[in-house]
């Protein structure tokens, strides 16, 4: 049996916010506004991501939400319209393998290739930092743009702002295309908070201990899964069978780029928790998504196996 590392372990499920804006760059809220948004709304850990400014700093210890280290980069692509690759940095605290400083400041730059970009990842790697990329439809580029960067431990699946905003983003755009290549990258819901009202809407549920160092390597394992919303139980694989267990929604579904599934559907005014499928032969991987009657989703990351 293969289990999805988000469902397996003694540690409880955290809830965090892995992209978020503030006054510090063009954020409607002040820092400890954000953090006390989130506290009110049950997260145990925020990274504070302003543009090219990088944050250790908790602006509200009193809530005991653990901040993250972190910031988001930013690099332009040809055009006068937006055309772009934006990328969440995070990374350990001060003193334990970052190599940035509290408000050290980054400049933006116009590209022409994704190798430019990846110059930008490899510095952030080389100060300790893992990477996500964001965004993707929002930021006005196709796969082919961005399925050569290497070393970004996740991806945004879906993302609040561009959700509210623009429609943009919201159900794992091109995902599958990096999965189906081979690629082993996670899929994250955030909220890339501006606004106030965009905070608290999307996140990622994480098997961790409460501390920095226990969420990154959980989230550098896989070890959680995404949500607006429902809860997701149980994600294993067994004897060629897929299986997901999660709280009452209308609607299972099992995804590979290049097999299609059978949904699970439940009947007008009924729920369904558990659905399964024997997987098709010559795959890489599998996932789940799951919607709830309000149209709200929840991701597990894949499983990744051998016929």
């Amino acid at each position: 049996m293969i289990r999805q590392a988000a469902f397996d372990g003694p540690e409880r499920m955290l809830r965090g916010a892995l992209h978020s804006h503030t006054t510090r760059s063009d954020g409607d809220g002040t820092p400890e506004e954000v953090l006390r948004a989130y506290a009110s709304k049950h997260f145990d850990f925020v990274a504070l991501t302003d543009h090219r400014i990088y944050n250790y700093r908790n602006f509200a210890p009193d809530t005991g939400i653990t901040v993250i280290p972190g910031m988001e980069m930013d690099r332009s692509l040809p055009g006068t319209s937006v055309h772009c690759h934006h990328i969440v940095s995070i990374g350990p605290e001060q003193g334990e393998g970052n190599g940035f400083a509290q408000d050290q400041r980054f400049g933006t730059a116009r590209i022409s290739t994704a190798a430019e970009c990846q110059e930008m990842i490899d510095m952030l790697h080389a100060n300790g930092n893992m990477t996500m990329y964001c965004h993707p439809e929002w930021s006005g580029v196709t796969p082919r743009e961005f399925e050569t960067l290497r070393g970004n431990f996740a991806m945004e699946i879906w993302n609040s702002g561009c959700a509210i905003e623009n429609g943009l983003d919201t159900n794992a755009a091109y995902w599958d295309e990096l999965l189906a290549q081979g690629q082993r990258i996670y899929g994250a819901a955030t909220d890339d908070g501006h606004a106030m009202t965009h905070h608290g809407n999307g996140w990622v549920m994480v098997r961790s201990e409460n501390s920095v160092s226990a969420i990154l390597a959980a989230l550098r394992e896989g070890a959680f899964y995404s949500s607006c919303g429902p809860e997701i139980y149980d994600f294993r694989v067994e004897d060629g069978v897929a299986t997901v267990e999660c709280s009452p929604v209308a609607q299972i579904q099992f995804r590979h780029l290049r097999a299609p599934y059978p949904m699970a559907v439940a009947p007008a005014g009924e729920s369904v928790t558990r659905h399964s499928v024997r997987l098709r032969p010559g795959k890489n991987y599998v996932r789940a998504v799951v919607m709830d009657a309000q149209g709200r989703r929840a991701w597990t990351n894949p499983i990744f196996y051998e016929d």
